[in-house]
């Protein structure tokens, strides 16, 4: 059976609404791994490698800052990546929200509480120098976009053209209802299992 990592937005958890969604669309036609994520990016991407040297994931699904992440892999471990609504510049969202937070979705490991600081910013900030160093002319057609057409937050569709092709677009928010995630991302998904195959 396929496997689809997701890679959940910054607030979010592996056991938010969308993936939920995600793994009732697939349910019986493919495993849908949803890990919650380490809070800062380079330790989030230590762990994602993990996870694909031990499962071997066919697809790699990502929202928000887990389309940041997603894309900075896919061409590096070679496996095609549905980009949701990518923040591509991560410092502009934390800058304005500096201080405490909790997450949106319980976590496994019963933590909710998360810090947003400088060194955080700066952790992003130096991803985002290097996130596009790896884009190559194989990745152009097997890293896609989605983005909706009501989202406040991100406007990167112009970023993501300048590096690959396939961009779509739905009429939702930043973050999709489970019926969108069903409606919209779940069969571009399904598209991509065929087309594609990881080179591991």
């Amino acid at each position: 059976m396929k496997k689809i990592l997701f890679l959940h937005g910054f607030f979010a958890t592996g056991s938010c609404p969308m993936a939920r969604a995600l793994k009732e669309a697939f349910e019986g036609t493919a495993v849908v791994l949803t890990p919650d994520l380490p809070l800062h990016p380079k330790e989030a991407l230590k762990e994602i490698r993990s996870i694909i040297d031990r499962e071997q994931p066919d697809l790699l699904l990502g929202n928000s800052c887990g389309s940041f992440l997603a894309q900075m892999l896919a061409p590096v471990v070679g496996i095609p990546a549905l980009l949701g609504n990518p923040y591509f510049m991560m410092t502009e969202f934390l800058k304005e929200r500096i201080g405490e937070h909790e997450y949106k979705a319980p976590r496994r490991d019963g933590n909710q509480r998360l810090v947003i600081d400088e060194a955080l910013i700066e952790e992003f900030a130096e991803l985002e120098t290097v996130q596009f160093d790896n884009c190559n002319p194989y990745y152009k057609d097997r890293v896609w976009g989605l983005f909706g057409e009501q989202d406040t937050l991100a406007h990167f569709s112009p970023l993501f053209l300048e590096h690959y092709n396939q961009a779509f677009h739905f009429p939702g928010g930043h973050t999709p209802t489970e019926q969108e995630v069903k409606t919209w991302y779940a069969p571009l998904a399904q598209k991509m299992l065929m087309e594609f195959s990881a080179n591991f």
